[in-house]
């Protein structure tokens, strides 16, 4: 059972991320029935360290504490230097008892160091993925995704990817219905896989655009019209192929993608939040039919859409 974190901070800590790991295992929400857990940051000899944003956070303990959690996790600390001595052997003395070891950004450099990446898949930010195969060999390093839990062992990629990551571990460890409602006061998705945004009431872009901004806002309003790449063009007064080009290089994904994906974040909200059956999510949120939404949850989500409501709507564990 998941109760005890401990959190280890080094010199050019990243605020965000440890922010995200304070706000998933720091916040007492006890008082709204959900799990409660001792929460400690670490640092080397309980020495103070510095951030990246230039002050001093002055931690109330030493490694100690991650020698008897059930989740020791590291955040960023720039990825130039070897960690000390003994934040690896912790970390090594962590994952042979069966504790869940995790890495938020760049912190997979203190899990590689420690041996811990050797054969398994893991994951960092995407802009050090590579200095991550280069420095360790051994690693699976996988770019594409926002996080990799193999075994014990959860990797997750740069700033909000922490989020998921974290959302992941608490879903394994206690049920979906805890990790949603912490999901849903973060006002975050409670499952995000790569791209997708801000988890409201209609699905979001993932990114603003420099000129396809009003484009994707009139078709994230009416997902549940038969768009394509032609009368998306229509719109941006673009060749079809000139809009596809200008698309991806501002987007990052092809209209197909995008489109696809943002129809499925309305599908599963609508799963979730709304007592619709499947032909008629289908419908509104631009997949025709069922069968076609089954194929696209199959293919993207690895699940069907009866059984992801019947995750995301389950009861609370306590």
């Amino acid at each position: 059972m998941l109760r005890k974190v401990a959190v280890i901070a080094l010199d050019d800590v990243a605020v965000f991320e440890l922010g995200v790991l304070c706000e998933l295992f720091g916040y007492d929400r006890t008082a709204e029935g959900l799990p409660g857990y001792e929460y400690t940051v670490c640092t080397p000899d309980g020495a103070p360290v510095r951030t990246h944003a230039g002050f001093s956070i002055v931690p109330d303990h030493d490694l100690a504490p991650a020698d008897d959690a059930d989740l020791v996790a590291i955040v960023p600390y720039g990825t130039g230097r070897e960690p000390p001595a003994e934040v690896l052997d912790t970390l090594r003395r962590a994952h042979a008892r069966g504790a869940w070891v995790m890495s938020v950004c760049t912190g997979a450099f203190a899990l590689g160091a420690a041996g811990l990446l050797d054969d398994r898949r893991c994951t960092t930010h995407w802009r050090h993925t590579d200095e991550l195969a280069a420095r360790f060999p051994r690693a699976k390093v996988d770019p594409g995704v926002l996080y990799v839990a193999d075994g014990t062992i959860l990797t997750s990629a740069g700033t909000a990817a922490s989020v998921d990551a974290g959302l992941h571990l608490i879903r394994e460890e206690q049920g979906s219905a805890v990790a949603t409602t912490i999901a849903r006061r973060m006002v975050v998705p409670p499952h995000r896989d790569g791209g997708q945004a801000q988890f409201i009431e209609s699905p979001v872009m993932p990114v603003e655009c420099e000129t396809l901004q009003p484009v994707l806002t009139r078709v994230l309003e009416t997902l549940q019209e038969a768009h394509t790449v032609e009368t998306m063009a229509v719109l941006a007064h673009m060749a079809p192929r000139t809009f596809a080009r200008k698309f991806r290089s501002e987007t990052g994904a092809t209209p197909h993608d995008w489109l696809t994906g943002q129809r499925l974040l309305l599908a599963r909200r609508l799963l979730e939040d709304s007592d619709l059956g499947v032909d008629s999510i289908a419908v509104r949120a631009g997949f025709g039919s069922a069968a076609t939404l089954r194929h696209h949850f199959a293919q993207r989500l690895s699940t069907t859409p009866q059984a992801y409501r019947g995750t995301f709507r389950g009861t609370l564990h306590a």
